[in-house]
């Protein structure tokens, strides 16, 4: 299974995150979550307002704001 944060809202897409280098897949959900609590500014900065977690294509919550 992967783990992988999709960006909602701020027309921050994806693609867009991956070729930054913010859109790695994790092998469980408290390794995303870690990642998600390190790069929350370099997220905010690059323009994402909200995500979302997936395991694959399942929702597991979101969107969720990264609002301060």
């Amino acid at each position: 299974m992967s783990y992988r944060w999709e960006p909602v809202g701020g027309g921050t897409t994806a693609a867009g995150l991956e070729a930054a280098g913010l859109g790695p897949r994790f092998e469980d959900q408290s390794s995303a979550e870690q990642w998600l609590t390190a790069f929350y500014d370099e997220l905010a900065e690059a323009g994402v307002t909200d995500v979302s977690l997936y395991e694959e294509d399942r929702l597991v919550y979101g969107p969720m704001s990264l609002a301060p």
